[in-house]
């Protein structure tokens, strides 16, 4: 009798729970803790980042990790500089951790100073460091995440977008660990009313103009949930949020399609990055009844492309895009070309392109602009395989706007009914 050799669907969670387990030790494997503790200086040739850091993780009590995975009481606001090494020595789009402490400043990102503050201190920050744009990113991270992790990776993008906007960093409560996958979604949940605390507070700042989102995987629940919260009770989301993007979002695809409905008409510009060859979200996908990810459709395909469409969002698709990550997780952070595409046009509420390119065009074939550059400040050519879909720069689009604005809700319970 020839014997039954496919895994049961719990089994092949597990399994793939295992292999990215594997893949996650490996990427840590060497890394010392603590990094956190501030040296006070600055090497010459280094770049100092300053960020407001706010969160809803329990305080530890291990010198140069600050907070836990654990939930905290209350929402916990930091000002914490890190060093980037010199240019010389460093690649673009990496975080480059010490082997061992004390960390080189010349080589490895380090922590120069870290303080305490509360709500009056923190507003001070945000006087001191809201560019003449008045514009403010809050970057929310993804699962499996420490706080260092967030703190430094943030600080990567921050300096290599070279975006003008005062950064801060929402972090919640992650156990960083493969194996805590329902803790940590439920630790978004925990979080929600702080993050909503924390962007009513940069709404309510006089001199604060425009706020961008920037959330990453399990981290973009944390977001839109919190922006439909606020489009519920006040009945639209606050003006002042104007750009959200999304990379790699661990998000269910029908319940975003009510969550967009929930956000109402008049909700921010919405940008995703997604790449079909993410195992992170293959994972998720699995562990979560089987139902797409966001961060993983074609956007060129039906049910996507008219949702897409209708709601005016733009996808870039980095699935021909290669990458140091093995899971193919955090590619938008990762590469030089996408991460200063983020600071020089998205951040700075620009289309991605200034020409009339369609759904399926690629950024490597059409140029971003006259001068085939990622925004005019930069000056970077584009060969990177990325592929753009974006409907408000397609001929006819007031003519589709009118077409699929009347039927949003059907469009959002047709996915829900899939």
């Amino acid at each position: 009798m020839k014997r039954d050799r496919t895994i049961p669907g719990a089994s092949r969670a597990f399994c793939a729970m295992i292999l990215l387990a594997a893949f996650s030790l490996a990427s840590c494997a060497g890394r010392p803790e603590g990094v956190l503790v501030p040296n006070g200086k600055v090497a010459s040739g280094a770049s100092p980042v300053d960020l407001l850091v706010a969160t809803t993780r329990a305080p530890s009590e291990e010198p140069g990790v600050l907070f836990s995975g654990e939930r905290g009481s209350g929402l916990m606001l930091s000002d914490i500089v890190v060093s980037v090494p010199p240019e010389k020595n460093r690649k673009v789009g990496q975080v480059q951790w010490p082997s061992r402490l004390p960390a080189d400043p010349l080589k490895d990102f380090t922590t120069v100073s870290v303080k305490p503050m509360d709500v009056p201190a923190a507003r001070g920050w945000l006087d001191r460091h809201l560019p003449k744009s008045g514009r403010v990113l809050v970057f929310v991270h993804g699962f499996n995440n420490r706080y260092e992790d967030a703190v430094y990776r943030f600080t990567q993008i921050v300096h290599d977008s070279k975006t003008d906007a005062a950064p801060i960093i929402f972090t919640w409560p992650s156990r960083a660990s493969i194996f805590d996958y329902s803790y940590d979604k439920e630790s978004t949940n925990y979080s929600r009313d702080a993050l909503e605390s924390l962007l009513r507070a940069a709404i309510d700042t006089p001199d604060v103009g425009e706020i961008t989102i920037m959330a990453h995987s399990m981290g973009t629940w944390l977001a839109v949930e919190t922006l439909r919260q606020m489009a519920i009770r006040d009945g639209r989301v606050p003006k002042k949020i104007e750009q959200v993007i999304l990379a790699s979002p661990d998000l269910d695809v029908d319940v975003f399609g009510q969550q967009l409905y929930a956000l109402g008409k008049d909700k921010p510009k919405f940008t995703i990055f997604v790449s079909r060859d993410d195992r992170a979200l293959t994972l998720s996908k699995r562990l979560s009844g089987n139902v797409d990810r966001l961060g993983q459709i074609d956007p060129s395909q039906e049910p996507y492309r008219s949702l897409l469409e209708a709601q005016g969002i733009t996808v870039l698709d980095l699935t021909a895009l290669k990458s140091g990550d093995r899971l193919n997780h955090g590619k938008f952070a990762e590469s030089p070309e996408v991460v200063r595409l983020i600071g020089n046009r998205l951040i700075d509420g620009q289309t991605v392109t200034d020409s009339e390119i369609g759904f399926g065009d690629r950024l490597g074939v059409v140029a971003l602009g006259a001068a085939q550059t990622v925004g005019s400040a930069a000056s970077i050519a584009v060969s990177t395989p990325i592929a753009v879909f974006d409907p408000a720069t397609r001929r006819g689009y007031d003519d589709q706007w009118r077409r699929f604005g009347s039927s949003i809700g059907n469009t959002a319970d047709g996915m829900v009914g899939r």
